[in-house]
């Protein structure tokens, strides 16, 4: 296959655009399940926290202004095709100008050292994380993740005797503690296997996949519902102020792991699950 190139400059102009309307415009996906929990919500004040919900994204969206004040930091993963070359620059630079432009009227909510605690001024540098694909394309999805959720996630290395009781039993428990922090209703992204670091990143890109789609292996998907239906029973319900959804869906990701080893992440989404993506 001919190697196709692609001016860094269009995925710049791209991502700047994608990162804008992820702000102001939450997943559609995400909006039919909250309109749907706000109709089976049996908690008054639940019902009323779920109705608040859906009013501000749509104000939100109608209005072109962010749905929520911490407008967070970006995480990019960018799946770079083996056959695109890259022309008029360099991609990091790319993605930081991407973001600089995308923030220039948004709060800055990064730091350039997590002990100096100095403001970057234009909420770079973005993490990113990269993937060398088959094909032509260049494909960027973008979580605009606020910190309310993300500090009430947590990473657990179980052993090897432990299985889907344990693993159920320490995701509970991190939507249990998290309570009103995370803003509920939450999206979990739950990873499985890999190691240390890996298993976080697979907590993340669940968050990635669209509400109602589960994971393609039965077992997994059969564990999301398990798991969906046991975060509810917690009754922390919206906005921490108790009901039935706590959570809107449970999303697994795994990957092979060592013989000693099951690693568990979990990465809260919050009630502004801020998702896009695009293709160029």
């Amino acid at each position: 296959m001919a190697v196709r190139e692609l001016p860094v400059q269009e995925v710049r102009d791209a991502v700047a655009e994608l990162l804008r309307r992820a702000v102001t415009h939450l997943p559609p996906d995400y909006l039919v399940a909250l309109r749907d929990a706000e109709a089976r919500e049996a908690s008054p004040l639940g019902r009323k926290m779920l109705r608040l919900l859906v009013e501000n994204a749509e104000l939100a969206q109608r209005a072109g202004v962010a749905t929520c004040q911490d407008t967070g930091i970006p995480v990019l993963f960018v799946q770079l095709g083996q056959d695109v070359h890259l022309t008029g620059g360099a991609l990091r630079e790319a993605l930081e100008d991407a973001v600089r432009e995308a923030y220039r009227d948004l709060r800055k909510s990064v730091v350039s050292d997590p002990l100096l605690r100095q403001n970057t001024g234009d909420n770079t540098p973005p993490i990113v994380h990269y993937e060398v694909v088959p094909g032509d394309r260049v494909r960027v999805a973008a979580l605009v993740k606020g910190f309310g959720a993300e500090m009430t996630s947590a990473v657990r290395m179980l052993p090897a005797t432990a299985g889907e009781t344990e693993v159920k039993q320490f995701v509970v428990e991190v939507v249990r503690q998290a309570g009103p922090n995370a803003c509920p209703p939450v999206i979990v992204g739950v990873g499985l296997g890999s190691s240390f670091d890996g298993v976080a990143l697979l907590a993340k890109k669940a968050l990635l996949r669209p509400l109602g789609t589960p994971n393609p292996k039965p077992h997994l998907a059969r564990l999301e519902r398990e798991l969906l239906e046991a975060v509810n029973d917690t009754g922390v319900g919206p906005q921490g102020l108790g009901g039935r959804f706590t959570a809107l869906a449970v999303h697994v990701e795994s990957y092979p792991t060592h013989i000693a080893a099951l690693p568990v992440a979990v990465n809260l989404n919050c009630s502004a699950p801020r998702r896009a993506e695009v293709v160029l």
